[in-house]
């Protein structure tokens, strides 16, 4: 199933939606019928300026979900809240979507409506993700931070286009997962939700708020494209460090720009970003208990165990071994 529409301001997902598969919305819920799957689709408004999506459902067939830029600019700022185990494709460029999701690989994606995107959803896998729409101004009175570094200034203001991800924090996942089992029939359940929703862009901008001030540099979808094939190259192969000079090449970007544009989008360095995943693939592997330390720290790459091990306890402030042994 293809549903495809442009990112305005008053464009309202829910019902447009549910036109495109001819299903009714009853005081903002839409079930999906038995023929195409499992689950609903549910919107809350807190005013013209802000409102949530919650989809939480399980379709027979592909789900893929085209949003195109507005073209009217940085109107409206959309958040996503991936929490997916299955593997979510994600394009910005009218190209096949590049796989994203690693294993577990939940993210949060804050994007400008002036970008255009493509979304993939497996058929047969439980899709559970939320979407925030707020307008600059709404957002920036909400947060009422009085010195925002660069990415919140960024975000809150019109005008710019940008791109940011950030990774899924436990408190994160355990606040969408309670926000999916609140029941709607209680009189004082939008009040809650709209609490939540609130505790949720905290705990976003929480996060945003510590990354490194610097200047901000505009993205389009070509460079947005680009970067989600750098990230899943970063990726590919943990064994292997990244090449930056092999990378702008792939980019076809400057050195100078792909290094600011990842970091500016990821919230890190090339080189610490694959670090990271390469340490999460590492406590995976030992979670398993199918192999031993030495085992993972080679075939992550490391020649030294030593190394290995100093550079997990930084990560996890456990060395691998006693890692593996906790419950």
């Amino acid at each position: 199933m293809i549903f495809s529409f442009s990112a305005t301001p008053d464009f309202d997902f829910l019902t447009q939606f549910s036109h495109h598969i001819g299903t009714p919305v009853h005081d903002g819920l839409m079930l999906i019928p038995g023929d195409l799957g499992q689950g609903y689709i549910r919107k809350l408004s807190f005013g013209q300026e802000f409102k949530i999506t919650l989809h939480q459902y399980t379709l027979h067939e592909d789900l893929i979900i085209k949003r195109n830029a507005s073209g009217l600019g940085n109107e409206l700022i959309t958040i996503f809240f991936y929490s997916n185990e299955q593997a979510l494709g994600i394009a910005f460029n009218n190209t096949p979507p590049v796989l994203f999701s690693q294993r577990d690989d939940s993210a949060i994606q804050v994007t400008s409506n002036d970008l255009s995107s493509t979304i993939r959803f497996p058929a047969g896998h439980h899709i559970h993700y939320v979407v925030i729409a707020i307008s600059p101004v709404y957002l920036a009175a909400l947060l009422a931070i009085e010195n925002p570094n660069s990415v919140i200034k960024t975000i809150s203001s019109n005008g710019s286009s940008f791109l940011f991800f950030e990774s899924m924090t436990a408190e994160t996942k355990l606040l969408l997962k309670n926000m999916t089992a609140v029941n709607m029939n209680d009189s004082l359940s939008h009040f809650y939700m709209q609490i939540k929703v609130q505790e949720l862009l905290y705990l976003l901008f929480h996060q945003l708020a510590s990354r490194e001030n610097s200047t901000h540099q505009s993205i389009n979808n070509a460079d947005a494209e680009r970067l989600l094939h750098i990230r899943k190259e970063v990726l590919s192969d943990l064994s292997v460090p990244p090449v930056l000079s092999e990378l702008a090449h792939i980019a076809a970007m400057s050195e100078t720009k792909l290094k600011g544009l990842f970091k500016q989008t990821f919230g890190d360095t090339i080189y610490n970003y694959y670090q990271k995943a390469r340490m999460e693939e590492a406590a995976f592997l030992l979670k398993q208990g199918k192999r031993s330390v030495a085992e993972v720290g080679y075939e992550l790459g490391f020649t030294n165990l030593s190394h290995f091990s100093r550079l997990f306890e930084k990560h996890y402030g456990l060395t691998p071994k006693r890692f593996s042994s906790v419950g």
